[in-house]
């Protein structure tokens, strides 16, 4: 095929063009490409991986059993091998439960610190710090119980603290500040709900 004399100088510059930068561009389109596919094995994991996770952490809640021998071992799974997902979280605070419940304390503070520690869910994190705390409160270390208050919480449950921080101080004798905790969890409590009521009976009883 013939070509005008117009056309082949755009063909000779397109060919020179390409003689120095064609290598560039093919790798560039090569590692695009790369990581498109990298990217889309990675969420066929994590999706798989969350599935696998959601099936395991069912599985956990519906046993019957509330023997924690039996919950500890797909509890430690999801925790060990699911961290990246929801369930991990959510499943260290169940198997505090179970553990607590079977008079293990120190089994139960570890579970609920894990969860602190690497919850992918706030809420699931404030859960395990209020609980942490109500164990700590009972066995009256008291210091320990406020280092753990003191952290960083989920907006929706500083209520739910400032009231544990408030029973805290009660059980030290330290009444002023158990007056202020219980006012700011007033402030943001539900004016409906029965712990609302209660802290108010609390701070009321403090005159």
């Amino acid at each position: 095929m013939a070509y005008d004399l117009e056309e082949q100088e755009q063909i000779d510059e397109f060919k020179a063009w390409w003689k120095k930068n064609g290598n560039l561009i093919t790798n560039t389109v090569i590692g695009a490409l790369v990581v498109y596919i990298a990217w889309q094995g990675y969420q066929y994991w994590e999706n798989k991986k969350a599935v696998e996770a959601s099936t395991l952490y069912q599985n956990l809640v519906t046993m019957e059993s509330a023997k924690a021998a039996d919950v500890k071992a797909p509890a430690a799974k999801l925790m060990n091998n699911f961290g990246s997902t929801p369930y991990a979280g959510r499943a260290a605070v169940y198997l505090a439960k179970t553990d607590f419940a079977n008079k293990d304390a120190k089994s139960a503070k570890s579970d609920l610190q894990w969860a602190i520690d690497h919850a992918q869910e706030s809420a699931v994190q404030a859960i395990a710090s209020l609980q942490l705390a109500g164990i700590l409160l009972e066995e009256k270390d008291y210091e320990g119980a406020h280092k753990v208050l003191d952290a960083k919480i989920d907006a929706g449950y500083i209520g739910l603290r400032d009231e544990m921080k408030g029973n805290v101080y009660l059980a030290q004798g330290k009444q002023d500040e158990a007056k202020k905790a219980f006012e700011s969890a007033l402030n943001n409590l539900d004016m409906g709900g029965a712990l609302y009521q209660y802290t108010k009976q609390k701070l009321e009883s403090l005159g």
